[in-house]
């Protein structure tokens, strides 16, 4: 097999898998920088969206009813408050959230790339409907 065809190969091979993947790939980019920036968190009083794709990125599943937890014993006079963080996290939260937007924006302009493609549109489009139907179908069933 000459080089010319294997690279040929491989950029199809790449193709397809990005184009399978890329739902994903935008799903936990944008979960994740949410979650990044605590945006997620029951204090902040988040949207049950939030909740909803939050608790699919971290376990996979739908968010399930809880029981209520029973209250902590305190010790006499109360609890010590937490330690403050060594360094300040933010510096790497922005970078983070940088990078999720970075990757969506890369993912989206790959799709768009794909799709312009005459060639190979029709499986292009075909994987990328896999790649949104398979991750909801094994949520739900």
């Amino acid at each position: 097999m000459s080089t010319a065809s294997t690279m040929r190969r491989l950029r199809q091979v790449h193709l397809y898998l990005g184009m399978m993947f890329a739902p994903a790939i935008l799903f936990f980019a944008f979960s994740g920088v949410l979650q990044t920036f605590d945006l997620h968190e029951a204090e902040n009083k988040p949207p049950q969206w939030l909740r909803v794709i939050a608790q699919i990125h971290k376990k996979q599943d739908l968010p399930k009813p809880r029981k209520p937890r029973p209250e902590a014993k305190r010790a006499p006079g109360g609890e010590a408050p937490p330690p403050a963080p060594a360094h300040s996290p933010y510096p790497l939260k922005v970078f983070t959230g940088l990078m999720s937007v970075g990757l969506m924006l890369s993912t989206l302009l790959g799709i768009w790339i794909a799709l312009s493609m005459r060639s190979s549109r029709r499986v292009s489009l075909a994987m990328l409907a896999i790649g949104t139907a398979l991750p909801v179908a094994l949520l739900l069933f």
